[in-house]
């Protein structure tokens, strides 16, 4: 794997540079500077940026292709109708980031820290967010399809016309989070930690159904 090193290629943003074209795929990106950058159609595959600080920076439409993200700041940064498909985020900071319309399908958050997170429709299928800490997130109309939410934590977290159908949800926790309109079919009430959560009449009779309980009209 090459590596190259801020401002070490046509293009990149380092000191003086203007855009990240010319990263060839396969590339490291180590430590550099795109605090408030513009990356509104970029296209990146199979690059590893570390240390990357993406502070405020913005785009619409963006790819960003089985990359890896390690130690990257996203704090503050709006990504719209952007992709990030099959990435791996190791110890990144996505604090008050926003991701709207967004496509996430089967990538993987590990240690990062989430607080306001805010997701806008989109797809984040097959998502991996084991054990992750969503309290306070907010996600609307998004498809979380088979994502793995297993022991993440979500206390009051709104979680509003989510599709999470076939989601791995056993040990969640989901005490004062908002839920609804969201697809509870996925939630077993007797692993989940559902004290305090708001959900609509018909999330109520599912989640009663999963118990055993019999609705009677």
């Amino acid at each position: 794997m090459s590596e190259k090193e801020p401002g070490g290629v046509p293009g990149s943003i380092g000191p003086g540079g203007t855009g990240p074209g010319g990263i060839e795929p396969g590339s490291v990106v180590r430590g550099a500077d795109w605090y408030a950058r513009d990356l509104s159609g970029q296209v990146f595959e199979q690059v590893e940026l570390v240390d990357v600080d993406l502070t405020e920076a913005h785009a619409t439409g963006a790819t960003f292709d089985g990359c890896t993200f390690r130690g990257v700041r996203f704090n503050a940064s709006v990504w719209t109708e952007s992709a990030f498909t099959g990435c791996t985020f190791s110890r990144a900071n996505l604090f008050d980031a926003r991701f709207d319309r967004c496509k996430l399908v089967g990538s993987a958050f590990d240690d990062c820290r989430l607080d306001l997170l805010r997701v806008e429709g989109g797809n984040w299928s097959f998502v991996t967010l084991r054990r992750a800490d969503l309290s306070g997130v907010r996600i609307e109309g998004a498809r979380m399809r088979e994502a793995d939410l297993e022991g993440a934590r979500l206390p009051g977290a709104t979680v509003v016309g989510v599709d999470l159908s076939g989601a791995v949800l056993d040990g969640a926790d989901l005490r004062r989070a908002t839920l609804r309109g969201s697809d509870l079919s996925a939630v077993d009430p007797r692993t989940a930690m559902l004290e305090g959560a708001v959900v609509d009449p018909a999330q109520a009779v599912t989640l009663a159904e999963a118990l055993g309980v019999v609705v009677a009209g």
